[in-house]
């Protein structure tokens, strides 16, 4: 879809990009001539992904360890990347999630999902941005978002706070920063099959038939492919349409507009259900802490 090394000499980095969309989206860059950068917690996984990348495409991939929820960690990474030179973008795509009836939420559930999802995608946007406008460069940044943006979603209500919140600063830096050549955009992907993504909102246990319902449901009768997402992200890293900037585009094959595209087809879950849920999620989530002490 697009000419070869239409992004030569751009270097981005992209959170999360490890593993799921952000991978997916780096390949994409690093096909295209750009040299990246991949951050997440763990390590082996970004540098088992990096080599992957690079033995297949070519080019040049940095993995670095980081949890962006600790401001000061992020500092820290955006500053030794500027000190081997500048970045021309950014994609905010690190975030966490899972379903939960709100009442049955804890202070250390809703953070586990708003220190990420919020916090650390303000001190990344916020890390970049300030060094570009310091050094008198343009630069392109994009946020992977939801369609509960605009309508909100039960059962993934820290989620929905958090990727809304990430929405109104789009918005709102668009038009601050838009004066520095600094644009900022965000994409509400619908579903896309990942690993972690499934594990948490689909979980295997208490997901029978439903997966089928839901896709039905979409106009299109499919989940998206990864390579239009991709498509997508580098058509709004490019720079070819620099006059685009504040805008948050669906890719959802019109789900949200049928259905709402959210999870309120989870209230006819059973108690029973729900803790199936939880100790599927439980489950996934042990894979996770363990593959990062490995």
């Amino acid at each position: 879809m697009f000419k070869d090394g239409l992004l030569k000499g751009k270097r981005i980095l992209v959170t999360g990009g490890g593993t799921g969309l952000g991978r997916v989206m780096a390949e994409e860059y690093l096909k295209l001539g750009a040299e990246i950068y991949i951050c997440g917690r763990r390590g082996a996984v970004l540098e088992e992904a990096a080599g992957e990348m690079m033995a297949a495409h070519g080019g040049k991939v940095t993995a670095r360890a980081c949890d962006i929820r600790n401001a000061g960690a992020v500092e820290e990474l955006v500053q030794s990347i500027f000190d081997e030179g500048p970045l021309d973008g950014l994609v905010n795509n690190a975030a966490g999630n899972f379903i939960s009836r709100t009442e049955d939420l804890s202070p250390r559930g809703f953070d586990a999902i708003a220190s990420i999802a919020f916090h650390g995608t303000f001190y990344m946007t916020h890390a970049v941005g300030k060094r570009w406008i310091a050094a008198g460069r343009k630069g392109s940044i994009i946020s992977i978002l939801t369609t509960w943006v605009w309508n909100g979603s039960p059962y993934v209500v820290p989620s929905a706070m958090s990727k809304t919140g990430v929405k109104a600063m789009t918005d709102s830096l668009a038009a601050e920063w838009g004066h520095y050549g600094i644009r900022i955009n965000a994409i509400c992907p619908g579903p896309f099959p990942t690993k972690g993504a499934w594990d948490r909102l689909n979980p295997e246990s208490t997901n029978e038939g439903m997966e089928e319902d839901r896709f039905a449901t979409n106009p299109m009768g499919r989940v998206g492919d990864m390579a239009e997402l991709a498509n997508l992200a580098t058509f709004l890293m490019a720079d070819g349409c620099e006059y685009l900037t504040g805008q948050t585009i669906a890719i959802d094959g019109a789900m949200y507009q049928a259905t709402g595209g959210n999870f309120y087809n989870l209230h006819t879950w059973t108690d029973e259900m729900w803790e199936a849920a939880r100790n599927a999620i439980r489950g996934a989530n042990e894979k996770d802490k363990a593959a990062r002490t490995v």
